[in-house]
């Protein structure tokens, strides 16, 4: 019976030491990240029949338990993924957002002062002082266009850094868990119990595994975790780990994108595949931001150059030539055939990009690829912002054009299926801009025409200034004309024969004569009407008052334009005239729109992040509540199992002295 009692003794006495042992290591890992609370998990040993009953035989430790919730644990990686990407997204957007919305190194004060030379220079246009400050605040936009590009620039850059730094963190911790899947699959078979502090510490692993990328996490046999990220692609299988790798992106050499490595080939994932963690935040900022920032800056540079360098062009300049372009304008770079099987190394197929049209650009950019499955065969520009497809056919000759949203796609050569390429229009549009403009004299404030009344006339008749479009073309088509009224037939004479006239009668006037196009020297005659506007060979003027018969009116070259502004004037009106978006915006309303967006979207960013870390410390709470260490339990804990122990030991000592009596017993 001593021997009995001695043995349950000891087994209470193991007990109560493996409490102790427990309490005082989670009391030492309380502040370690990851760590769950432990507890020693008793049972009773097996008892003995003693004829009239079952006697006991002590205690014995079935298990130490690990408090971990599954559920708990999950929805801490969901919101911790969310907090990561967003405090990513925001540290990053809210540089765009200083950068762009600054009201002194920002594009607006730029595009004020520039604005305000361009009317300076329309109340004065033969003021040298007056042309100096023009070109001086043009080389000064031109600068800011290139100064905000640079800065985005160095964003993309660190945009990169980060995407390699995560994607080298993300192979780390890919290692380590499939290291410690292995140790706790071997120690759990060996010895049927699971190593907690090693799921501990690959639970923290993929904790932090979270904070650079979104991973879903499955638990199988022997506790071994399977890791997958973006669209399903595995990361950790059982005591396996999958490699990312940084990679070019098809089409854009400074672009870097995350592949996927298999065996030893690298397939590029997409941007959205990564939806949380750093690296999902880092990558939604430059699709979504710094992309949609780069590209609307580089539009509004690409159509404030086109447009000025137009109308200079309809102008003269002092030494009496027409105008050339006042601004160099980004050229859109050859698309770069995307098909790794081209069809003919000797013509393979080529893209060329051009703008017609700058008013029509979007901010977006364009995949170009053929498809031979159609009927007729051809290829389709895609536009990337809304996934809107346009399709042209196409054969194995020729060059076919099909034009969209501002912009022309040239396609020559041979083509075969695969065959893609991608199209960034307005990217570089920023960092091309400069100045060509060499001295005042390029600038073209006067206007190419005069027109005058013969001082002969006898009518009232008085022709306008006149203005000349982009057909208007001195150097091989233009002559001076004189045109006469005939007032038998009440028309204007002297155009030249054959040439097309447009005349458009305004509303409200009073006349037979309608809005037409005539051909001159031919039936119907060109009516005279007070008013009207006549459009011919570029060249588009009006007239007011009533002629009388033989009144001539003259349409000649400007000879002595120096002090003129006529162009001027109008180039100070493409400020105030919507020039984008399908002519519905201003330059400085489209850079107002872009300054508003990023804003709501940096403000958005701020918010959200915020509400995610109060999520992400909700859940943290109520993981810990299962899984953390709480001190003032563990302290009472210890003075539990110290009692124990201390009880145990008397079982022990009074089973002792037992024995020690039956042996005197003996003597």
């Amino acid at each position: 019976m001593a021997g009995n009692l001695l043995s349950i003794g000891k087994t209470g006495l193991y007990a109560a030491q493996a409490g102790l042992a427990t309490t005082g290591h989670n009391i030492a890992n309380a502040n370690v990240p990851g760590f769950s609370r432990q507890q020693v998990i008793q049972t009773t040993g097996p008892a003995q029949d003693v004829g009239n009953g079952f006697i006991g035989s002590g205690t014995q430790i079935a298990d130490i338990e690990r408090f971990s919730d599954k559920f708990l644990n999950n929805q801490v990686r969901a919101a911790q993924s969310a907090s990561s990407a967003l405090t990513s997204y925001n540290a990053q957007i809210s540089q765009v957002d200083n950068l762009l919305a600054d009201t002194t190194s920002g594009l607006s004060p730029s595009l004020q002062n520039f604005f305000k030379s361009v009317q300076d220079l329309s109340a004065n246009a033969s003021s040298a002082p007056s042309r100096q400050n023009f070109l001086s605040n043009a080389e000064s936009l031109a600068a800011r266009f290139q100064g905000i590009n640079g800065r985005l620039e160095e964003l993309r850059s660190g945009v990169n850094s980060e995407i390699s730094t995560n994607v080298t963190l993300i192979n780390s911790y890919s290692t380590q868990i499939s290291k410690l899947n292995e140790q706790i699959g071997n120690l759990t078979n060996s010895t049927g119990h699971p190593p907690n502090d090693l799921l501990d510490a690959r639970d923290q692993l993929v904790l932090d595994l979270n904070k650079q990328v979104k991973a879903t996490v499955v638990e199988g046999a022997n506790h071994s975790l399977t890791v997958s990220i973006g669209t399903g692609q595995p990361l950790v299988v059982g005591s396996k780990a999958f490699q990312l790798a940084v990679t070019n992106a098809p089409g854009e050499p400074s672009r870097l994108a995350v592949g996927y490595v298999t065996s030893s080939k690298v397939t590029p994932l997409a941007d959205s595949s990564f939806t949380g963690g750093a690296l999902g935040g880092i990558m939604d900022f430059r699709a979504n931001t710094l992309d949609n920032a780069q590209r609307s800056i580089g539009r509004i540079a690409i159509s404030l150059g086109a447009s000025f360098n137009a109308q200079n062009r309809l102008g003269q300049d002092s030494a009496g030539e027409m105008g050339g372009d006042l601004f160099n304008v980004a050229k859109i770079a050859p698309g770069v055939n995307l098909n790794k099987n081209p069809a003919d190394p000797a013509l393979p197929t080529t893209l060329t990009t051009t703008v017609t049209e700058a008013s029509l650009l979007t901010t977006s950019d364009y995949a170009v690829s053929y498809n031979d499955t159609t009927t007729p065969p051809g290829f389709t520009v895609t536009r990337l912002s809304d996934k809107d497809p346009m399709t042209m056919a196409y054969s194995q000759s020729g060059l076919y054009t099909l034009e969209r949203d501002g912009l022309a796609f040239s396609i020559s050569g041979n083509v075969k299926a695969g065959d893609a390429f991608l199209v960034r229009p307005t990217i570089n549009g920023a960092a091309e801009f400069s100045v060509e403009a060499k001295s005042v004299g390029d600038i073209a404030a006067a206007g190419p025409i005069m027109t005058g009344a013969a001082a002969t006339n006898k009518g009232s008749a008085k022709p306008s200034e006149g203005s000349v479009d982009k057909d208007f073309l001195p150097a091989t088509g233009f002559a001076p004309a004189t045109l006469t009224f005939k007032a038998a037939t009440n028309e204007l004479q002297g155009f030249t024969s054959g040439q097309l006239v447009l005349v458009k009668v305004p509303a409200g006037v009073n006349t037979a004569a309608t809005s037409d196009t005539y051909t001159a020297g031919t039936a119907p005659a060109i009516p005279y009407v007070a008013g009207a506007s006549y459009t011919f060979g570029g060249i588009t003027m009006s007239f007011t008052g009533k002629p009388v018969d033989n009144d001539q009116f003259t349409v000649k070259r400007n000879t002595s334009g120096v002090g003129d502004n006529r162009n001027m004037l109008l180039m100070g009106e493409l400020q105030a005239t919507p020039q984008l978006d399908n002519g519905s915006s201003t330059y400085q309303g489209a850079f107002a729109q872009l300054v508003s967006t990023v804003g709501n979207k940096a403000r958005e960013a701020q918010v959200n992040g915020q509400a995610s870390d109060t999520m992400l410390a909700q859940t943290i709470a109520s993981q810990q509540s299962v899984s953390g260490v709480n001190l003032d339990e563990e302290a009472a804990n210890l003075l539990k199992y110290q009692q124990a122990y201390q009880a145990a030991g008397k079982v022990m000592q009074i089973a002792s002295a037992m024995f020690d009596t039956l042996l005197s017993i003996g003597r």
